[in-house]
């Protein structure tokens, strides 16, 4: 058998183990070219457009 806590760990130790674990809202940006929020770092979902530079063709050209 494994060994096993000798005593009961507080609620505040509890919650501390616990600290890193919660939930952060997503961080966002505006598109320099059509002004729609994205990820950071990621391709603007809405016109294609990354760091200036058009990367995916829109809908409309095809």
């Amino acid at each position: 058998m494994p060994p096993l806590p000798k005593k009961k760990h507080s609620k505040k130790r509890r919650g501390d183990k616990r600290a890193h674990k919660s939930i952060n809202a997503i961080k966002t940006v505006k598109c320099s070219q059509c002004n729609s929020a994205y990820i950071p770092h990621r391709v603007c979902p809405e016109c294609g457009y990354y760091n200036g530079k058009e990367i995916i063709s829109s809908q409309a050209d095809v």
